[in-house]
Protein backbone atom coordinates (compact mmCIF):
# COMPACT_ATOMS: atom_id res chain seq x y z
CA UNK A 1 0.00 0.00 0.00
CA UNK A 2 1.42 3.36 -0.58
CA UNK A 3 0.67 6.56 1.61
CA UNK A 4 0.56 10.25 0.92
CA UNK A 5 0.11 13.31 2.54
CA UNK A 6 -3.33 14.67 2.88
CA UNK A 7 -3.02 17.97 1.27
CA UNK A 8 -0.90 20.35 3.79
CA UNK A 9 -2.15 18.64 7.22
CA UNK A 10 0.90 16.72 7.79
CA UNK A 11 -1.05 13.37 7.75
CA UNK A 12 -0.35 10.24 6.05
CA UNK A 13 -3.25 8.61 4.40
CA UNK A 14 -2.76 5.67 1.97
CA UNK A 15 -4.31 5.98 -1.74
CA UNK A 16 -7.00 3.70 -1.10
CA UNK A 17 -9.92 4.65 1.01
CA UNK A 18 -12.26 2.29 2.30
CA UNK A 19 -15.83 3.65 1.92
CA UNK A 20 -18.69 2.71 3.93
CA UNK A 21 -21.98 4.14 1.89
CA UNK A 22 -22.50 0.12 1.39
CA UNK A 23 -22.31 -1.11 4.75
CA UNK A 24 -26.32 -0.11 5.56
CA UNK A 25 -29.42 -1.67 5.06
CA UNK A 26 -30.43 -2.27 1.22
CA UNK A 27 -26.96 -3.12 0.69
CA UNK A 28 -25.03 -4.91 3.37
CA UNK A 29 -26.88 -4.55 6.85
CA UNK A 30 -24.41 -7.82 8.29
CA UNK A 31 -22.71 -5.34 10.72
CA UNK A 32 -20.53 -8.70 11.16
CA UNK A 33 -19.87 -9.40 7.67
CA UNK A 34 -19.37 -5.51 7.53
CA UNK A 35 -16.76 -5.10 10.53
CA UNK A 36 -14.62 -8.21 8.93
CA UNK A 37 -14.30 -5.99 5.33
CA UNK A 38 -13.28 -3.56 7.61
CA UNK A 39 -10.58 -4.73 9.39
CA UNK A 40 -9.14 -7.17 6.33
CA UNK A 41 -8.56 -3.37 4.44
CA UNK A 42 -6.69 -2.58 7.57
CA UNK A 43 -5.20 -5.78 7.45
CA UNK A 44 -4.17 -4.83 3.63
CA UNK A 45 -2.63 -1.29 4.34
CA UNK A 46 -5.47 0.88 4.58
CA UNK A 47 -5.51 3.86 7.21
CA UNK A 48 -7.91 5.93 6.08
CA UNK A 49 -12.15 5.15 6.29
CA UNK A 50 -14.37 7.71 4.83
CA UNK A 51 -18.17 7.27 6.02
CA UNK A 52 -21.23 10.00 6.49
CA UNK A 53 -23.86 10.39 9.03
CA UNK A 54 -26.48 10.01 6.58
CA UNK A 55 -25.30 6.50 5.25
CA UNK A 56 -28.19 4.10 6.45
CA UNK A 57 -28.96 7.26 8.79
CA UNK A 58 -26.26 6.88 11.25
CA UNK A 59 -26.09 2.89 10.68
CA UNK A 60 -22.65 3.20 8.78
CA UNK A 61 -20.75 4.94 11.28
CA UNK A 62 -22.51 2.77 14.09
CA UNK A 63 -20.90 -0.28 12.20
CA UNK A 64 -17.39 1.67 11.80
CA UNK A 65 -17.36 2.73 15.10
CA UNK A 66 -17.72 -0.84 16.46
CA UNK A 67 -15.12 -2.62 13.97
CA UNK A 68 -12.15 0.14 14.98
CA UNK A 69 -12.12 -0.60 18.74
CA UNK A 70 -9.12 -1.29 19.35
CA UNK A 71 -7.55 -0.41 16.11
CA UNK A 72 -8.76 3.27 16.67
CA UNK A 73 -5.01 5.23 16.53
CA UNK A 74 -3.99 3.85 13.80
CA UNK A 75 -7.00 4.91 11.66
CA UNK A 76 -7.71 8.10 9.77
CA UNK A 77 -11.38 8.68 9.96
CA UNK A 78 -13.58 11.01 8.35
CA UNK A 79 -16.92 11.38 8.13
CA UNK A 80 -19.50 14.02 6.72
CA UNK A 81 -22.17 16.33 7.75
CA UNK A 82 -25.16 18.17 5.77
CA UNK A 83 -27.74 15.75 5.04
CA UNK A 84 -31.05 15.34 6.61
CA UNK A 85 -31.10 13.26 9.64
CA UNK A 86 -34.53 12.40 10.62
CA UNK A 87 -37.95 14.28 10.45
CA UNK A 88 -38.44 18.04 11.41
CA UNK A 89 -36.33 21.45 10.57
CA UNK A 90 -32.95 22.52 11.64
CA UNK A 91 -31.91 18.58 11.32
CA UNK A 92 -29.83 19.07 8.27
CA UNK A 93 -27.48 21.89 6.80
CA UNK A 94 -24.07 23.78 7.36
CA UNK A 95 -25.64 26.12 10.59
CA UNK A 96 -23.97 26.28 14.02
CA UNK A 97 -27.01 25.14 15.21
CA UNK A 98 -26.84 21.54 13.26
CA UNK A 99 -23.51 21.04 12.90
CA UNK A 100 -22.66 21.50 16.73
CA UNK A 101 -25.74 18.56 17.08
CA UNK A 102 -24.38 16.38 14.38
CA UNK A 103 -20.13 16.13 15.55
CA UNK A 104 -21.75 15.08 18.83
CA UNK A 105 -23.99 12.31 16.98
CA UNK A 106 -21.71 11.29 15.13
CA UNK A 107 -18.59 10.81 17.48
CA UNK A 108 -21.47 8.94 19.75
CA UNK A 109 -21.93 6.61 17.18
CA UNK A 110 -18.44 6.32 15.63
CA UNK A 111 -17.49 5.87 19.46
CA UNK A 112 -14.90 8.03 19.37
CA UNK A 113 -13.55 11.54 21.29
CA UNK A 114 -12.14 12.63 17.88
CA UNK A 115 -13.01 12.80 13.91
CA UNK A 116 -9.64 13.20 11.71
CA UNK A 117 -11.88 14.91 9.16
CA UNK A 118 -14.84 16.05 9.42
CA UNK A 119 -16.33 17.46 5.85
CA UNK A 120 -18.92 19.65 4.77
CA UNK A 121 -20.98 17.00 2.53
CA UNK A 122 -22.91 19.52 0.11
CA UNK A 123 -22.88 23.32 -0.26
CA UNK A 124 -25.99 24.93 1.91
CA UNK A 125 -26.83 28.18 0.37
CA UNK A 126 -29.20 29.16 3.30
CA UNK A 127 -26.13 29.19 5.23
CA UNK A 128 -23.32 31.81 5.03
CA UNK A 129 -19.99 30.40 4.78
CA UNK A 130 -18.38 32.42 7.60
CA UNK A 131 -21.21 30.79 9.67
CA UNK A 132 -19.94 27.20 8.74
CA UNK A 133 -16.25 28.09 8.78
CA UNK A 134 -16.41 29.61 12.08
CA UNK A 135 -17.75 26.22 13.84
CA UNK A 136 -16.03 24.24 12.05
CA UNK A 137 -12.87 26.18 13.50
CA UNK A 138 -14.64 26.18 16.81
CA UNK A 139 -14.49 21.91 16.73
CA UNK A 140 -11.06 21.96 15.83
CA UNK A 141 -9.92 24.18 18.82
CA UNK A 142 -11.92 21.85 21.12
CA UNK A 143 -10.01 18.81 19.76
CA UNK A 144 -13.28 16.85 18.58
CA UNK A 145 -12.19 17.29 14.81
CA UNK A 146 -8.46 17.25 13.61
CA UNK A 147 -9.52 19.14 10.02
CA UNK A 148 -12.01 19.46 8.26
CA UNK A 149 -13.09 19.79 4.33
CA UNK A 150 -15.92 20.36 2.03
CA UNK A 151 -17.50 17.50 -0.12
CA UNK A 152 -19.19 18.40 -3.59
CA UNK A 153 -18.30 21.54 -3.85
CA UNK A 154 -17.60 23.87 -7.20
CA UNK A 155 -14.40 25.26 -8.19
CA UNK A 156 -15.74 28.91 -7.74
CA UNK A 157 -17.45 27.99 -4.04
CA UNK A 158 -13.90 26.44 -2.99
CA UNK A 159 -12.07 29.73 -3.84
CA UNK A 160 -14.85 31.61 -2.07
CA UNK A 161 -14.33 29.57 1.11
CA UNK A 162 -10.95 30.38 1.27
CA UNK A 163 -10.99 33.97 0.89
CA UNK A 164 -13.69 34.26 3.32
CA UNK A 165 -11.26 31.82 5.71
CA UNK A 166 -7.71 34.58 5.17
CA UNK A 167 -10.26 37.51 5.32
CA UNK A 168 -11.92 36.23 8.85
CA UNK A 169 -8.64 34.71 10.11
CA UNK A 170 -10.62 31.15 10.39
CA UNK A 171 -9.51 27.96 9.76
CA UNK A 172 -9.91 26.94 5.64
CA UNK A 173 -10.86 23.59 4.27
CA UNK A 174 -8.07 21.56 4.01
CA UNK A 175 -9.81 19.04 1.37
CA UNK A 176 -12.32 18.27 -1.04
CA UNK A 177 -14.31 15.22 -1.82
CA UNK A 178 -15.36 15.44 -5.84
CA UNK A 179 -16.79 12.48 -7.97
CA UNK A 180 -13.94 11.28 -10.48
CA UNK A 181 -13.56 8.47 -12.77
CA UNK A 182 -12.47 7.49 -16.06
CA UNK A 183 -15.63 8.34 -17.68
CA UNK A 184 -16.19 11.56 -15.78
CA UNK A 185 -13.10 13.97 -16.01
CA UNK A 186 -14.94 17.08 -15.96
CA UNK A 187 -13.34 18.43 -12.48
CA UNK A 188 -9.58 18.19 -14.27
CA UNK A 189 -10.88 21.70 -16.10
CA UNK A 190 -10.62 23.94 -12.87
CA UNK A 191 -12.10 22.01 -10.06
CA UNK A 192 -8.70 20.00 -9.52
CA UNK A 193 -6.59 23.11 -10.53
CA UNK A 194 -8.20 24.87 -7.81
CA UNK A 195 -7.19 22.32 -5.11
CA UNK A 196 -3.56 22.24 -5.98
CA UNK A 197 -3.63 25.92 -5.60
CA UNK A 198 -4.50 26.11 -2.02
CA UNK A 199 -2.56 22.96 -0.71
CA UNK A 200 -5.61 20.85 -0.35
CA UNK A 201 -5.99 17.45 -0.49
CA UNK A 202 -8.28 15.48 -2.50
CA UNK A 203 -9.98 12.27 -1.97
CA UNK A 204 -12.40 11.37 -4.73
CA UNK A 205 -15.48 9.29 -5.02
CA UNK A 206 -17.01 6.78 -7.82
CA UNK A 207 -13.57 5.84 -9.06
CA UNK A 208 -16.04 3.24 -10.17
CA UNK A 209 -18.17 5.57 -12.29
CA UNK A 210 -20.93 4.67 -10.03
CA UNK A 211 -20.62 0.71 -11.04
CA UNK A 212 -20.44 1.41 -14.65
CA UNK A 213 -16.33 0.32 -14.66
CA UNK A 214 -16.81 -3.33 -12.29
CA UNK A 215 -17.20 -4.51 -15.89
CA UNK A 216 -20.51 -6.29 -15.06
CA UNK A 217 -21.94 -3.83 -17.78
CA UNK A 218 -21.13 -4.61 -21.27
CA UNK A 219 -22.96 -3.29 -24.38
CA UNK A 220 -23.65 -6.46 -25.75
CA UNK A 221 -24.09 -8.30 -22.52
CA UNK A 222 -27.57 -7.79 -20.14
CA UNK A 223 -26.12 -7.19 -16.58
CA UNK A 224 -28.61 -8.09 -13.39
CA UNK A 225 -30.14 -4.04 -12.85
CA UNK A 226 -31.68 -5.62 -9.52
CA UNK A 227 -28.39 -5.75 -7.12
CA UNK A 228 -25.80 -2.80 -5.92
CA UNK A 229 -25.64 0.74 -7.36
CA UNK A 230 -27.15 -0.49 -10.72
CA UNK A 231 -30.81 -0.90 -8.61
CA UNK A 232 -30.44 2.78 -7.51
CA UNK A 233 -30.59 4.07 -11.14
CA UNK A 234 -30.78 0.85 -13.43
CA UNK A 235 -31.65 3.58 -16.36
CA UNK A 236 -27.75 4.44 -15.94
CA UNK A 237 -27.00 1.20 -17.03
CA UNK A 238 -29.68 0.08 -20.04
CA UNK A 239 -27.88 0.14 -23.55
CA UNK A 240 -31.13 0.67 -25.17
CA UNK A 241 -31.08 4.64 -23.53
CA UNK A 242 -28.91 6.43 -26.23
CA UNK A 243 -27.06 8.63 -23.41
CA UNK A 244 -25.57 5.48 -22.46
CA UNK A 245 -23.94 4.70 -25.58
CA UNK A 246 -20.82 6.54 -25.23
CA UNK A 247 -20.21 5.01 -21.89
CA UNK A 248 -20.24 1.73 -23.50
CA UNK A 249 -18.69 2.43 -26.03
CA UNK A 250 -15.50 3.77 -23.71
CA UNK A 251 -15.87 0.46 -21.74
CA UNK A 252 -15.48 -1.81 -24.06
CA UNK A 253 -12.27 0.09 -25.04
CA UNK A 254 -10.99 -0.21 -21.77
CA UNK A 255 -11.89 -3.69 -20.95
CA UNK A 256 -9.31 -4.55 -23.90
CA UNK A 257 -6.88 -2.11 -22.76
CA UNK A 258 -6.77 -3.37 -19.29
CA UNK A 259 -6.52 -6.95 -20.74
CA UNK A 260 -3.03 -5.58 -22.76
CA UNK A 261 -1.75 -4.32 -19.87
CA UNK A 262 -2.30 -7.43 -17.36
CA UNK A 263 -5.15 -6.30 -15.06
CA UNK A 264 -8.89 -6.32 -14.60
CA UNK A 265 -11.17 -2.49 -15.44
CA UNK A 266 -11.69 -1.91 -11.87
CA UNK A 267 -8.31 -1.44 -11.14
CA UNK A 268 -7.26 0.07 -14.19
CA UNK A 269 -9.76 3.00 -13.29
CA UNK A 270 -8.87 3.23 -9.81
CA UNK A 271 -5.01 3.42 -10.60
CA UNK A 272 -6.26 6.02 -13.19
CA UNK A 273 -7.67 8.13 -10.81
CA UNK A 274 -4.43 8.08 -8.30
CA UNK A 275 -2.45 9.05 -11.34
CA UNK A 276 -3.53 12.64 -11.46
CA UNK A 277 -1.26 14.90 -9.16
CA UNK A 278 -3.95 16.66 -7.54
CA UNK A 279 -5.53 13.17 -6.31
CA UNK A 280 -4.76 12.16 -2.90
CA UNK A 281 -6.82 8.90 -2.29
CA UNK A 282 -9.57 7.49 -4.21
CA UNK A 283 -12.53 6.06 -2.21
CA UNK A 284 -13.02 2.26 -2.69
CA UNK A 285 -17.01 1.41 -1.20
CA UNK A 286 -16.84 -2.23 -1.29
CA UNK A 287 -20.01 -3.83 -0.91
CA UNK A 288 -18.54 -7.58 0.32
CA UNK A 289 -15.34 -9.25 0.57
CA UNK A 290 -14.80 -10.57 -2.90
CA UNK A 291 -14.88 -6.72 -4.31
CA UNK A 292 -12.86 -5.56 -1.49
CA UNK A 293 -9.96 -8.33 -2.63
CA UNK A 294 -10.36 -7.72 -6.13
CA UNK A 295 -9.80 -3.95 -5.96
CA UNK A 296 -6.57 -4.58 -3.85
CA UNK A 297 -4.89 -6.75 -5.85
CA UNK A 298 -4.59 -3.98 -8.30
CA UNK A 299 -3.45 -1.40 -5.13
CA UNK A 300 0.44 -1.41 -6.14
CA UNK A 301 -0.22 -0.87 -10.16
CA UNK A 302 0.89 1.99 -11.35
CA UNK A 303 0.19 3.68 -15.14
CA UNK A 304 2.91 4.42 -17.76
CA UNK A 305 2.70 7.32 -19.45
CA UNK A 306 1.67 5.16 -22.90
CA UNK A 307 -1.06 3.82 -20.64
CA UNK A 308 -2.56 7.08 -19.66
CA UNK A 309 -1.82 8.49 -23.14
CA UNK A 310 -4.07 5.81 -24.33
CA UNK A 311 -7.35 6.67 -21.61
CA UNK A 312 -6.68 10.13 -22.78
CA UNK A 313 -7.89 9.03 -26.91
CA UNK A 314 -10.60 6.95 -25.19
CA UNK A 315 -12.18 9.44 -22.76
CA UNK A 316 -10.67 13.27 -23.28
CA UNK A 317 -8.66 15.27 -20.46
CA UNK A 318 -12.11 17.67 -18.91
CA UNK A 319 -14.53 15.04 -20.34
CA UNK A 320 -17.78 13.68 -18.77
CA UNK A 321 -19.40 10.90 -20.97
CA UNK A 322 -21.89 10.98 -17.93
CA UNK A 323 -23.31 13.82 -15.27
CA UNK A 324 -21.46 12.32 -11.90
CA UNK A 325 -23.06 15.03 -10.29
CA UNK A 326 -27.21 14.49 -11.71
CA UNK A 327 -28.35 13.50 -8.17
CA UNK A 328 -27.71 17.09 -6.58
CA UNK A 329 -27.60 19.83 -9.70
CA UNK A 330 -26.91 23.30 -9.00
CA UNK A 331 -29.25 25.29 -7.32
CA UNK A 332 -29.01 27.99 -10.04
CA UNK A 333 -30.45 25.26 -12.47
CA UNK A 334 -32.82 23.98 -10.51
CA UNK A 335 -34.88 26.86 -9.04
CA UNK A 336 -36.38 29.35 -11.98
CA UNK A 337 -35.91 32.32 -9.40
CA UNK A 338 -32.36 32.27 -9.85
CA UNK A 339 -32.67 32.23 -13.77
CA UNK A 340 -35.31 35.19 -14.29
CA UNK A 341 -35.98 38.17 -13.37
CA UNK A 342 -39.70 39.10 -11.76
CA UNK A 343 -42.22 39.77 -14.16
CA UNK A 344 -42.42 42.94 -13.08
CA UNK A 345 -38.71 44.34 -13.60
CA UNK A 346 -38.70 42.39 -17.23
CA UNK A 347 -41.81 44.72 -18.19
CA UNK A 348 -40.59 47.69 -17.10
CA UNK A 349 -37.14 46.67 -18.97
Amino acid sequence: MRYRTLGRTGIEVSVHCLGTMMFQDGFNSDHDDCARIIHTALDQGINFVDTADMYGQGESEEIVGKALRGRRDDVVLATKVHCRMGEGPNRSGNSRRWILKAVEDSLRRLNTDWIDLYQIHFPDHTTDIEETLSVLDDLVRQGKIRSFGCSNYQAEEIVEAQHVSERRGLGRFRTDQPPYSVLARGIESSLLPVCERYGMGVLVWSPLAFGFLTGKHRKDRPSDLTTGRAAIRPANFDPAIAANAAKFEAVEQLVELAESIGCTLPQLAVAFTVAHPAVTSAIIGPRTMQQLEDLLKGAALTLDDATLDRIDAIVPPGTNLYNPAASFPARSLTETALRRRPLAERAAA
